[in-house]
């Protein structure tokens, strides 16, 4: 795990070596075990290395075959790479290393641009290849590792993070009308390639591709999942889909040991987290690392969730450390979770991945997460509400959009207004596409490609990597993926949701942790706004700064100081706050307005 950046300039044979200083500078969190700038003709690669797999100096990087021609920058984790090693040496290379990043490289000069179709893993990587202009990028199937880019003056430049981008210097800092018309209607989702900035763009997920000249970049999607009736599973009964997702799910959490440092667990007492814990100490010898994380009660909502997380520690014998924070604790580590965001995210659950990470960071280098289980598995209750839906398009939004179009306008200052509903447009050009036929395989393809990327995923590695800590997600393993969705949609949503994971979840796990009310990552200060946390989004939208930039419309705002309980959008989130969590993010950022 690390942070990548790099530059390629067409326009002048001398790339800007200060530039890719200050950006290794900026990404140095992720990767404090090791640094390393190589220049070379127009190609500048800089990296920084937290050390996970082979931990000596032979996979420092950037990493270079001068035989070969080639060098490579990579951010992240191949769980296949022992495999795919040896599939490589009976093919006549050798090896200097023990790590992944060689076999990578060496995977692209043997099976060309396609080589990522055989990596079982989380990646985004660029590849210098000698004699020819330009660099080949590449991203994860689910978008676990990020990887943004800019043109600046002609020049290409990539990284592991939008600030380390903007602390390169020459990006355009002012904002996307359309990025912020996602942000305020598509529940705080900008959907790849834009930024909220205008001259930051992210590489797709499931993407490779070459950047060349003229500001031009080639790109081809080499994964799509197809949901809906599997005839190779035609004759499935529901015993077999429940072992099977047992059986898809062992693997890919014993994929996600592959580390030569302990791997620990995220255990928030759910059943996602608790049953990787359980389906962990099946295959680990020693007793697990577990954390827990639970915030001060407001307004007589719980903070915390320690009675299910003590519950499955207990039952697995694990050594399990809890946190609890402080209502005075958790403003001071807002701020600093915010500056920590490559992008604005308004998930209350920011301030705990943030401060759950520092403290994990203290006693391993490698955590399990349970992100992704109720996208893949339809844990959400709008699933079982698409089953049947005559509009599709119009009963998603009516659940997911925190606005209409009318409120979107009443919200931002007219200067800022796209006169174009675009976030309405996407979700109903994203369900034309083929691959999936009924409303609620279209909305679970959406939120698995879209909304898990650039929420719960980004949010995790953004925190994590903040404390110098690699997460891992199992059930965003693509074999995962791919099985569950072509599990019919009526045995996931079954039951309140994620029936089939349950079912699979019983022999596994405690039962009431499997019975118990859907919980979710408790920061209840962010919803009922008050005392010091009302101050802070009252200054962030009415200080200096805020006025100059003008996103908003001064009566909206004031409507929601005035009462930020009564404005809560269909998901239960502040709206006060996710205007403030813009203006916050912004200046955190050092954005002009």
């Amino acid at each position: 795990m690390c942070g990548i950046c790099g530059e390629w300039n067409p326009v002048d044979p001398t790339p800007d070596e200060a530039a890719l200083v200050r950006m290794c500078e900026s990404l140095a969190p992720r990767g404090p075990d090791g640094s390393g700038l190589r220049v070379r003709g127009r190609i500048a690669l800089g990296h920084r290395r937290l050390k996970i797999i082979d931990l000596s100096e032979a996979s420092d990087q950037p990493f270079v075959d001068e035989t070969l021609g080639l060098s490579i920058v990579y951010n992240g984790a191949i769980y296949n790479y022992r495999e795919l090693r040896e599939e490589l040496r009976a093919e006549g290379y050798t090896f200097r290393s023990e790590g992944d990043t060689e076999v990578l490289l060496k995977a692209f000069h043997a099976w060309g641009p396609s080589f990522v179709e055989r990596l079982n893993g989380m990646f985004a990587f660029a590849i210098a290849e000698e004699g020819r202009d330009g660099l080949f990028l590449g991203r994860d199937r689910l978008g676990i590792k990020p990887l943004y880019y800019s043109w600046v003056g002609g020049r290409f430049r990539f990284a592991s993070t939008l600030p380390a981008l903007v602390a390169g210097g020459g990006v355009d800092t002012s904002l996307d009308p359309v990025a912020l018309q996602d942000y305020l209607t598509f529940h705080s989702v900008v959907p790849a390639p834009r930024t909220i900035l205008q001259g930051v763009r992210k590489f797709p997920p499931a993407t490779v591709g070459w950047v060349q000249a003229n500001e031009h970049l080639e790109t081809r999607e080499y994964w799509q999942v197809l949901y809906g009736p599997d005839p190779d599973r035609a004759t499935y009964s529901e015993e077999d889909w429940v072992e099977e997702t047992r059986a898809v799910l062992r693997r890919a959490v014993r994929r996600r040991l592959v580390a030569d440092v302990p791997v620990g667990v995220l255990l928030s007492g759910g059943l996602d987290s608790s049953l990787i814990v359980g389906l962990l100490a099946e295959q680990h010898p020693e007793p697990l690392e577990t954390f827990s994380i639970g915030f001060e009660s407001v307004g007589g909502v719980e903070g915390d969730e320690f009675r299910y997380s003590d519950r499955v520690a207990e039952a697995f014998g694990t050594r399990h450390h809890q946190l609890s924070i402080g209502g005075s604790d958790t403003l001071p580590a807002l701020r600093r979770a915010i500056g920590a965001m490559s992008e604005p995210m308004v998930s209350h659950d920011n301030v705990g991945f943030y401060l759950l990470s520092q403290e994990v960071s203290r006693y391993v280098k490698v955590v399990q997460s349970g992100q992704g289980a109720d996208e893949i598995f339809a844990g959400y209750f709008w699933y079982e509400r698409m089953l049947g839906s005559e509009r599709p398009v119009e009963d998603y939004a009516s659940v997911f959009f925190d606005r209409d179009y009318a409120a979107y306008a009443r919200t931002v200052d007219p200067r800022w207004r796209v006169e174009e509903d675009h976030p309405l447009a996407f979700v109903r050009e994203h369900f034309g596409r083929p691959g999936a036929e009924r409303p609620v395989d279209r909305a679970l393809r959406l939120d698995s490609r879209v909304m898990l990327v650039e929420d719960p995923v980004k949010r995790v590695d953004n925190h994590t990597m903040a404390a110098s800590l690699e997460a891992r997600v199992p059930f965003l393993d693509h074999e995962v993926v791919e099985f569950a969705a072509r599990m019919p949609a009526e045995f996931k949503v079954r039951d309140g949701g994620k029936y089939a994971l349950k079912e699979a979840a019983r022999p596994v796990i405690p039962a009431e942790v499997i019975d118990r009310p859907k919980g979710y990552f408790p920061v209840p200060a962010l919803t009922y706004l008050e005392g010091r946390f009302l101050e802070m989004a009252r200054d962030a939208l009415t200080n200096e700064a805020a006025r100059a930039r003008g996103l908003y419309q001064r009566k909206t705002v004031d409507e929601l100081l005035a009462a930020p309980g009564e404005h809560l959008t269909s998901l239960g989130g502040s709206k006060l706050y996710q205007l403030a969590l813009l203006e916050l993010w912004l200046q955190e950022q050092g954005i002009p307005a």
